[in-house]
C-alpha cells in the first residue's frame, strides 16, 4: 500500500488510442508522421523513442482514428504483449495496440508513470480481456489508480530509479563486450565456421552426442514443490547460462534425475520458442553439486568429451553464422517455432582437432570467470533495482 494519495489515470493524463490506416492505399505510408506498433518497442534498449520503422503521411493519419502524440507522452501497449512503454522525444502515432498516455503538466511526471508502469506489468497484464487475444480496454485503463506525490517528490525518485537503472545497463553492456570478445576468439582460432576454410573435418551434430539426444520432462502442475529438485524452463535459459537459485522446483525420484539430470558438461538445445530467433539456441549448465533436472522445452546433448569440447561446441552452436547457414533451415516456422530431434540431429559441426579446441577452452577461462562475475552483478542490481522501485512507490525511500 502506497503512503502517496492515489489518481485515476484518467484523472492525471489523457489517454490516447491509435489506429491504422489501409495498407493497400501507398499513399497513406512513407510519410513523415512516425507510427510505433508494440514490436517498436519490444525492439528498444532504454527509455526512449525517437523514430519507427513505419512512418505515415498526412492523408494517412487523416483516413484513420489514430492522433499524434506530443513528446514526452507515455506509450503503453493494451494488447499484444500488454505492458511494453516508452517514452517518445518526438510526435509520434501508434497503431490501435497502445492505449497512450499524455502527462498533465504539474500532476505527474512522464519518468515516474514509465517506472511505474514498469513496475506493475503483471497486475497490468492480469486486466486484460479477450478470447483471442487478451487487452485491456480504454475504459479500463482510465480506471486505474496510480500513485502522485508532488511533482517534486516524483523527480527525486525518478532521479534514484534512473541511477540504479543506469547502473545495470552499464553491466550487461559489459557482458555485451566480453560476448565479442569470445566470438572475436573463435574466429581467430577456428575461421568463419560456416565455410571452414581450414577445411577440418565435418560430421553431424548426432555423433557427437553420448547416447544421442534426449527431450526434457514434463510435469504436471500438482508435483511443482518449494522442497523439490530445481527445473531449468525456457524463461532460465535466455542468456546462454542457467542460472540457479530462483529456479522452480520439482517432486521427483531417482528415475527421474537419472533420465533428466544435468551434468555441467551438458548442452541444452531450446526445442522451441515464440521466436524464430530463439528456436534451437544453445544454453550451458553451471557447476553444481545439487540435481538439475530440464522440461520438456529443450533436447539435451551430452557431448562426447573425447571428440569435442562443451565450451567448443557451445560457441559453435551459437554462431550467427552456423545458425544462419547450418541451424535455422531445420527450423520450423507456425506459432511457436521449433526443431526436433531429427533435423537437429542433422546440423553439421567442423570439428577441429582436440588440443586445438582444448587452447581455445583455455583462452576462454578468463573471459568466462569475468562473465560469471558480471553475471551475478546483474542479478544482485536487478534485485536492488525491484526492491528501490517497490519501495519509492509505497513512499519508503
Amino acid at each position: 500500500m502506497s503512503s502517496f494519495p492515489l489518481m485515476a489515470l484518467s484523472d492525471c493524463c489523457e489517454i490516447v488510442s491509435g489506429a491504422t490506416p489501409s495498407t493497400a492505399v501507398e499513399a497513406y505510408w512513407d510519410g513523415e508522421v512516425c507510427w510505433a506498433t508494440p514490436k517498436d518497442l519490444s525492439d528498444l534498449d532504454g527509455h526512449y523513442i525517437s523514430d519507427t520503422p513505419r512512418r505515415l503521411t498526412a492523408e494517412g493519419l487523416k483516413s484513420c482514428a489514430a492522433s499524434v502524440l506530443p513528446p514526452n507522452s507515455v506509450l503503453f501497449s493494451s494488447r499484444a504483449p500488454i505492458g511494453h512503454v516508452a517514452i517518445n522525444t518526438v510526435p509520434m502515432a501508434t497503431n490501435q495496440g497502445f492505449k497512450s498516455l499524455v502527462p498533465k503538466k504539474g500532476i505527474i511526471d512522464a519518468k515516474f508513470l514509465f517506472h511505474w508502469l514498469r513496475a506493475n506489468r503483471s497486475y497490468l497484464e492480469s486486466l486484460g480481456v479477450g478470447a483471442t487475444f487478451k487487452e485491456v480496454s480504454k475504459a479500463i485503463v482510465s480506471k486505474i489508480k496510480v500513485p502522485v506525490p508532488r511533482i517534486s517528490e516524483q523527480c527525486r525518485i525518478v532521479a534514484i530509479l534512473d541511477q540504479a537503472d543506469a547502473l545495470r545497463a552499464k553491466r550487461r553492456e559489459a557482458l555485451t563486450l566480453l560476448d565479442e570478445l569470445q566470438r572475436g576468439i573463435f574466429i581467430k582460432m577456428f575461421g568463419d565456421p560456416a565455410s571452414n576454410t581450414p577445411n577440418f573435418i565435418t560430421v553431424p551434430l548426432v555423433d557427437l552426442a553420448l547416447g544421442g539426444f534426449q527431450n526434457g520432462a514434463y510435469f504436471p502442475k500438482e508435483e511443482y514443490s518449494p522442497e523439490g529438485i530445481e527445473m531449468v524452463h525456457m524463461s532460465d535459459a535466455f542468456g546462454g547460462m542457467v542460472q540457479r537459485g530462483e529456479l522452480k522446483r520439482v517432486a521427483s525420484g531417482e528415475n527421474e534425475i537419472g533420465k533428466y539430470g544435468l551434468l555441467e558438461s551438458d548442452l541444452l538445445i531450446a526445442r522451441r520458442s515464440l521466436t524464430y530467433e530463439g528456436a534451437a539456441k544453445p544454453c550451458r549448465v553451471p557447476p553444481s553439486a545439487q540435481p538439475l533436472l530440464f522440461e520438456s522445452s529443450f533436447i539435451r546433448i551430452r557431448p562426447d568429451l573425447t571428440r569435442v569440447t562443451t565450451t567448443y561446441l557451445y560457441h559453435y552452436l551459437s554462431s550467427e553464422r552456423v545458425r544462419e547457414k547450418y541451424v535455422r533451415p531445420y527450423v520450423t516456422q507456425s506459432t511457436i517455432s521449433g526443431i526436433n530431434q531429427s533435423n537437429l540431429s542433422r546440423v553439421p559441426v567442423m570439428l577441429p582437432p582436440m588440443d586445438l579446441q582444448q587452447r581455445f577452452n583455455e583462452q576462454l577461462d578468463a573471459v568466462d570467470q569475468l562473465e560469471s562475475l558480471h553475471r551475478r552483478s546483474v542479478m544482485e542490481l536487478d534485485k536492488l533495482f525491484g526492491s528501490l522501485r517497490a519501495r519509492a512507490f509505497r513512499g519508503e525511500l
